[in-house]
């Protein structure tokens, strides 16, 4: 399958890059902003990886994974609304279990808000499934929702081919 002029390309971010990411997480979940140390943070060295999805020069969306032994988990993951709806997102879902196998875990977590209909939709038809609840998980201007905690298992990566 080829990409269209439209599709997003992955560009993949580490903490030089915590700045684009911060503001694009601050943009897609105002209620909850992540400061640019916290994400320099999260996104290094060892375990830690993230990626950007661009539209030419601009940045559309991210995904923020971290791994620790054999578990990996999507710390976030956000495509401004201009943008959802059109593939951004599970092409950063595809990043996370690629990056997150690669790495070797052998299981993909993620929290969603109860009330995110789209992105469940997304993490359903990308193979996640639940296997918890967190009660009160997230703010919301009026209370707060209880989180999904969903799991996709990953196969093992192929080894790479020498020749």
């Amino acid at each position: 399958m080829t990409a269209g002029r439209d599709d997003p390309r992955l560009h993949a971010a580490g903490p030089l890059e915590a700045g684009v990411v911060a503001a694009l997480q601050q943009a897609c979940f105002p209620d909850d902003p992540w400061d640019v140390a916290s994400v320099a943070a999260l996104i290094g060295p060892p375990g830690g990886f993230a990626a950007l999805a661009l539209r030419g020069e601009e940045p559309v969306g991210f995904v923020m994974t971290r791994v620790a032994a054999e578990d990996a988990e999507i710390l976030a993951i956000g495509v401004l609304p201009a943008g959802r709806r059109s593939g951004v997102g599970r092409r950063l879902v595809e990043a996370a279990l690629s990056g997150s196998r690669h790495l070797g875990a052998t299981a993909l977590f993620l929290e969603v808000a109860e009330d995110n209909d789209a992105a469940r939709a997304l993490y359903k038809a990308c193979g996640f499934f639940s296997v918890g609840r967190r009660p009160g998980y997230y703010r919301r201007r009026d209370g707060r929702v209880a989180a999904l905690v969903l799991r996709h298992d990953l196969a093992p990566a192929l080894p790479e081919q020498g020749g």
